[in-house]
């Protein structure tokens, strides 16, 4: 299989997870891509690739930001008034280290999600027992 079958079936793979997903594994899929979207970002500010830097970060921020779009302010109450304030912070930091090539700004959003990460996977079984 060359390149461009693996890409396809990786695609695949991807479309079928996310059907298959229940609500709680959708949240993690997209803090993951998040993650992902910051490394790469980071990985294209060292090549000194400006434009795919660029494209990495604003799919961070937008995958972010729909996670800030999915609170609900409701039932998650200061929970959720807190994730609101730190997907914020992620964002604006994404700007900063963006414009800055700031390395250090990268990494500080990279150790938020990467705590939002942990605590999303703790609490795996509680939700699931909740739906």
């Amino acid at each position: 299989m060359g390149f461009s079958g693996a890409k396809a079936y990786s695609n695949m793979n991807a479309v079928t997870g996310v059907e298959n997903a229940d609500p709680h594994r959708l949240i993690q899929m997209l803090i993951d891509g998040a993650i992902e979207k910051i490394h790469r970002a980071n990985y294209f500010m060292d090549e000194k690739n400006i434009a795919e830097k660029g494209r990495h970060v604003s799919w961070a921020i937008s995958i972010i930001n729909g996670l800030r779009a999915s609170l609900d302010f409701e039932k998650g109450g200061d929970l959720s008034v807190q994730l609101d304030s730190l997907y914020e912070f992620c964002c604006a930091t994404l700007v900063e280290a963006n414009v800055e090539n700031n390395k250090t700004k990268f990494d500080s959003v990279l150790d938020v999600m990467q705590q939002i990460k942990s605590a999303w996977d703790g609490i795996r079984d509680q939700s699931l027992q909740q739906s």
